[in-house]
């Protein structure tokens, strides 16, 4: 059973810094996308940053030039470092995985960590 564990989240002053990181536990061969995504109260989810195997990034415009995305391809890990944090960045932020193997693919999601920026 294959599990994203998260970690990193917690409560910080605006302006200040969290780094998260996403973790598989089990084995997951072929992830070609690696996200995260948060989720604000009474807010649909929506795509935070992500990147793909070719090390290709894509950014919400909320977060371009604050967040930074990475990936450890070695470990199954994915990481956001999130500077200059603001109050709307407050959510539950989720990361995702993206298996591709052939015609399939299969979706693997984190439980959520919280993050909480205070004004």
């Amino acid at each position: 059973q294959v599990q994203l564990v998260e970690s990193g989240g917690g409560l910080v002053q605006a302006g200040g810094s969290l780094r998260l990181s996403c973790a598989a536990s089990g084995s997951i061969s072929s992830i070609n996308h690696m996200g995260w995504y948060r989720q604000a109260p009474e807010k649909q989810r929506e795509l935070v940053a992500a990147v793909i195997r070719g090390g290709t990034t894509n950014y919400a415009d909320s977060v371009k030039g604050r967040f930074t995305i990475s990936r450890d391809n070695a470990k199954n890990t994915v990481y956001l470092q999130m500077n200059s944090l603001k109050p709307e960045d407050t959510a539950v932020y989720y990361c995702l995985f993206i298996s591709i193997q052939g015609a399939s693919s299969r979706q693997y999601w984190g439980q959520g960590t919280q993050v909480t920026v205070s004004s």
